[in-house]
């Protein structure tokens, strides 16, 4: 069960740079200044984006303990 593990680590490792880049993107968002309206829009899309990135990593990490389990 060893590419279980490598397979969760890629995911947890993909999972983890899709979350820098939802922060780099809202602090881009946060120091570009715009109206209110278009600010909360963008955001909520970085919102989806991250919250996916964390279902990514999660399930990673889920499969690197369980290759370890299994192992």
């Amino acid at each position: 069960m060893e590419w279980l593990v490598w397979l969760g680590a890629a995911l947890t490792s993909v999972g983890l740079i899709i979350i820098a880049y939802c922060i780099a993107s809202a602090v881009r968002v946060r120091r570009a200044d715009l109206p209110d309206v278009e600010t909360r829009a963008r955001l909520q899309r970085i919102v989806f984006l991250n919250m996916g990135a964390l279902l990514i990593s999660a399930l990673g990490l889920m499969s690197v303990v369980m290759g370890v389990f299994l192992a």
